[in-house]
């Protein structure tokens, strides 16, 4: 087995190659760049790097979202034209899942609660327990003091992720609420896990009708101001 795994759903984006043995390379590249500029030269790289050419991936696994827009856009048509180039199946993961697995090792017993900035008090989340399967699914959530407090009255949650901050000032005293100092973002590391796990299953998607997870409908700066302006 030999995967390459793509997750552009932030800023920047993020190149992992896994074989059965394990982790074989990887970029972590957050900057202000456009991922489409970066996405093809670290995807290049990696496999280079890891011994191989693009012909002799079996699967190419993606972020499917939530997350930016227009990052998502670009990891989902990515992987797609490598999928369709290559004549290989594509497999999608859930960023906020792939999130939480990189801090499950770390703190037994706890719920974790990845969250990815959605612009004002507005998070996409989802909780999950220390072994990857969902709690509460992903969806947008707006932060109030009573967020997640049936689940921290008998929980302790990690909340990490770029959305965590805006916890801080409303729960972030509740002794159950636990906010790691690492910045914890989305990477093809864990992706390419879980891919590996959708790998041995077979579960595939399909390439010509797969889209990204959006959650929410895209909304241009325009239309953004002209809510903004309606409320």
């Amino acid at each position: 087995m030999l995967l390459l795994s793509i997750d552009t759903s932030i800023r920047g984006c993020s190149v992992a190659v896994h074989s059965d043995t394990g982790l074989l390379a990887a970029y972590d590249l957050f900057t202000d760049k456009s991922s489409s500029a970066m996405l093809t030269s670290l995807m290049r790289d990696s496999i280079s790097h890891a011994g191989f050419e693009l012909s002799d991936i079996d699967a190419v696994v993606v972020a499917k979202g939530p997350g930016s827009y227009t990052g998502l856009r670009v990891g989902v048509s990515t992987a797609k034209g490598l999928c369709y180039a290559l004549d290989k199946p594509l497999i999608a993961v859930n960023t906020l899942q792939a999130m939480a697995l990189q801090l499950a090792p770390f703190y037994p017993g706890h719920l974790f609660c990845p969250m990815i900035d959605a612009r004002r008090m507005e998070v996409y989340a989802a909780v999950l327990d220390e072994n990857n399967a969902f709690v509460q699914e992903t969806q947008a959530v707006i932060l109030t003091e009573n967020s997640f407090e049936n689940l921290l009255a008998t929980n302790q949650v990690v909340f990490f992720g770029d959305g965590a901050a805006k916890c801080k000032p409303l729960f972030g005293q509740h002794a159950n609420a636990v906010f790691p100092e690492a910045d914890i973002k989305p990477s093809a590391k864990t992706v390419g896990q879980l891919g590996a796990l959708a790998f041995q299953n077979a579960q595939f998607e399909d390439v010509a009708t797969f889209e990204p997870y959006y959650l929410k409908d895209f909304m241009s700066p325009a239309q953004r101001k002209a809510s903004t302006l309606v409320q």
